[in-house]
């Protein structure tokens, strides 16, 4: 029977962490932490991701800050509110929500934040602290999953991890923080162009399923007592819903969860861990600033 890894839950507990942390702060008479957020249009998965964002800083005690921009923005536009941001000394830490419009080149933006404000963990400079293993603040993803594996005790060390998917949000440096010493897993990283894919995936003990394609992992693929961790949230029709549609993921859950030893559900997951690996983040800006 498998254990299911309840994102939702472990998310809960942090938070409480955090707001107990916040609540110290308050009470020496320091600065409460100020995430802010750039949403770029009216894509509803991310007016409802932001949504959560807020509630989270909410229940933590943060404060929060929106800042709305139309998908017409100039790219010229968003650097400068980008370049306003880096530079109130009231906000510790910032996202710009993704995806971003055509004519909005995503690592120009990633690069014009400054990377002690940078929350998500996307700039360049915190990218690279990550690959030697220094200090700094990780992507929001890759670190959520990170924190899920460490509160589960779920043992990695030199255990055959296949990652299916290369972006550099989460495929890209899961892989590198599951290979640093500590974890010591031995990564694989399959994609689109990988040769006898679902052969390499079915010898894996810990499976990390990001690539966006609704149940793309099935059963078959899957080895007996293995680890899974789901970062699909793809949305399908759903015409029985209340809103039509729901969230799917990148694994066939129903059929692969008997074969399990631990895996994630979507949503409720690895989801929640993301947005709570953004107050960290804020957190840790916070205490940066302030000399902490």
């Amino acid at each position: 029977m498998y254990i299911l890894i309840d994102g939702k839950e472990t998310a809960s507990v942090i938070k409480q962490e955090i707001a107990d942390e916040v609540q110290e702060i308050k009470t020496r008479g320091g600065k409460i932490p100020h995430l802010a957020a750039i949403l770029v249009g009216n894509n509803p998965s991310s007016q409802t991701y932001v949504g959560n964002k807020v509630k989270d800083c909410e229940e933590v005690g943060y404060r929060s800050t929106i800042i709305r921009f139309e998908d017409k923005i100039s790219e010229a536009t968003l650097l400068d509110k980008i370049n306003e941001l880096n530079t109130d000394d009231d906000i510790d830490g910032f996202i710009v929500q993704l995806p971003l419009p055509a004519q909005i080149s995503e690592n120009r933006v990633f690069e014009a934040i400054d990377p002690s404000k940078d929350a998500d963990g996307f700039h360049p400079a915190n990218i690279g602290r990550m690959v030697i293993g220094l200090p700094g603040f990780l992507p929001a993803t890759p670190y959520g999953i990170i924190e899920l594996i460490n509160r589960y005790h779920i043992d990695t060390s030199g255990r055959n991890c296949v990652v299916i998917g290369r972006s550099n949000i989460v495929g890209r440096p899961i892989s590198i923080l599951l290979s640093r010493k500590g974890m010591d897993a031995t990564v694989t990283v399959v994609h689109s162009r990988t040769k006898n894919l679902a052969d390499i995936v079915r010898e894996a003990e810990i499976i990390i399923a990001a690539l966006g394609s609704p149940f793309f992992v099935k059963a078959d693929m899957v080895k007996e007592g293995a680890v899974v961790f789901d970062v699909g949230t793809t949305r399908i029709n759903a015409p029985d819903s209340k809103t039509g549609w729901k969230l799917a993921g990148d694994v066939d859950f129903v059929n692969v969860a008997p074969k399990c030893s631990f895996i994630t559900p979507v949503p409720g997951g690895v989801g929640p861990m993301t947005r709570v690996s953004l107050l960290k983040n804020t957190l840790l800006a916070a205490k940066n600033r302030s000399g902490l």
